[in-house]
């Protein structure tokens, strides 16, 4: 019999194999079958819309797709997309998976700055877009002849050509990670990866036909996207789609349409902790919480007031979802749990965790260098520092590199710094993230200032201009000089104290 740490998140009696992850070749090959299977059931449901069946989806994704193929966007070109989620924006994702189009989803918060970066690296032929001033952007930076449209894509119809054909190892989804250089860099996914993470994560959940989620993550991260509704379509379940998330707005959804499910980070719990219909959570199936870590006294907080023991998990970008806290058993507050089916994990002499699996991305879009330094002898670098408890489970204990998770997302202080100093009244800056109970970190800068009338409104308004909210500075320090080492490093950690 297995030994292997992932076996505790097996139902009893189940017979797994890792193969089993990439059997069904591709996201759209298996959606298909499952669409085939219960045409009617409902799938998607959305403001303004209501439910759409798998029937409704397939017939809906194809109409989208044959519009992008007849608009000349071939496999393996790249379309960028950047909206709010919407059900436009579900079909359009879809369709262009199944048509082997390879999705780059950009956060709705950049600005052009951001947004120029992304567009001049991919190179996209198309781009989705909600937004007449990021269209603006796009248009501005990319390549003559790149179409871009808004979410209902309202292009010249056109039957598809070829759909859910992509082959497993070609690349699907490119996901913007930035790095230390505080360049973004694009993972690229394959068909085989999407696919290999959703499995997994369904066996472990238990996700399944009857289970409907509250979807109000957005759509251009991969938690919402990768996990929320790439899930929730292979399960042959059903997802009610929230435009953003609100504390109401999603018990209210979750009352109203049955849910059993749903996915958030850390600082959305704290938000339903603070509310007085937090005891509604217990209707819920399971509650996810990722993204960043969940505070052990917010997890004892959820299960003492709202009656729900949250599951937290851990993934990353270019890994999509690695461990869990099991379904059955202990979900311990702090840890992040056992591997998940299929994913091979360890620790380096350093404590780094290094990661191995058809979930783990093939490298970094035309940076084989970066590509190559992630890795060591096949195993992926994550960055994070862990331990294992004396039983097995994962804990967290901190990044060996300098990432701040602030509200869920990943905010690179070496991005921020190169921003800050090219005001002219900057003369230094360090950028670290320090401790908040509701944002799990917030975006600090020290700046050595070259003239004396620089204030912090000034900052703030600088960075406003440049960087998307998330990253922008909540406290700016004015400070003499950096703390420095022997060698002229600056030493965060001091900053920090």
């Amino acid at each position: 019999m297995s030994t292997e740490p992932w076996q505790r998140h097996l139902p009893a009696g189940t017979r797994f194999d890792p193969r089993d992850l990439t059997a069904k070749g591709s996201l759209p090959a298996a959606w298909r079958n499952v669409w085939a299977r219960a045409p009617s059931a409902p799938t998607v449901f959305a403001a303004g819309h209501g439910w759409i069946s798998a029937e409704q989806l397939e017939q809906a994704t194809r109409r989208v797709a044959g519009r992008l193929q007849t608009a000349g966007i071939e496999p393996g070109d790249r379309m960028l997309f950047s909206a709010e989620s919407s059900l436009e924006l579900v079909l359009a994702h879809v369709a262009a998976l199944r048509s082997g189009i390879v999705v780059v989803p950009a956060n709705t918060a950049y600005r052009e700055r951001e947004l120029g970066h992304v567009v001049r690296d991919a190179r996209p032929r198309a781009a989705l877009l909600d937004d007449p001033e990021r269209a603006g952007w796009v248009a501005a930076a990319a390549e003559p002849g790149t179409v871009i449209v808004t979410p209902d894509v309202d292009l010249p119809g056109g039957e598809p050509v070829q759909l859910d054909g992509a082959a497993p190892d070609a690349p699907a989804l490119i996901g913007y990670t930035s790095g230390t250089t505080g360049a973004p860099k694009g993972a690229v996914l394959s068909h085989s990866n999407l696919l290999a993470g959703i499995e997994s994560v369904a066996l472990a959940w238990r996700w399944g036909a009857s289970d409907r989620l509250v979807l109000s993550l957005p759509l251009f991260h991969v938690h919402g996207l990768c996990v929320g509704l790439h899930g929730t379509l292979l399960a042959g379940a059903s997802a009610v789609l929230l435009a953003r998330f609100d504390v109401d707005a999603v018990l209210d959804a979750a009352s109203a349409h049955g849910a059993t499910l749903f996915f958030g980070v850390p600082t959305m719990y704290h938000r339903f902790a603070r509310s007085p219909r937090v005891s509604e959570l217990s209707r819920l199936r399971l509650c996810v919480s990722g993204s960043a870590p969940l505070p052990a006294d917010l997890h004892r907080a959820l299960a003492e007031l709202g009656g729900q023991q949250v599951l937290e998990r851990y993934g990353m970008t270019e890994t999509l979802m690695n461990v869990s806290n099991p379904y059955d058993g202990e979900r311990r507050p702090g840890s992040v749990g056992f591997p998940l089916p299929g994913v091979e994990l360890k620790l380096s002499d350093d404590d780094e965790i290094l990661l191995r699996g058809p979930n783990v991305f093939t490298g970094y879009w035309e940076q084989p260098e970066a590509s190559a330094e992630s890795f060591a002898d096949g195993w992926f670098r994550t960055g994070d520092l862990g331990a294992f408890d004396p039983d097995g489970y994962l804990r967290i204990l901190g990044r060996s590199k300098e990432l701040i998770i602030s509200g869920g997302l990943n905010v690179y202080p070496r991005e921020v710094e190169d921003v800050l100093l090219a005001h002219d009244g900057v003369a230094e800056v360090a950028v670290v993230g320090t401790p908040s109970e509701e944002w799990g970190e917030l975006v600090t800068a020290f700046i050595v200032p070259a003239a004396d009338r620089l204030s912090e409104r000034t900052v703030l308004e600088f960075a406003a201009e440049r960087l998307a909210p998330f990253k922008r500075p909540r406290a700016v320090h004015f400070v003499d000089s950096l703390p420095r080492n022997a060698l002229g490093k600056v030493v965060k950690q001091e900053l920090v104290r």
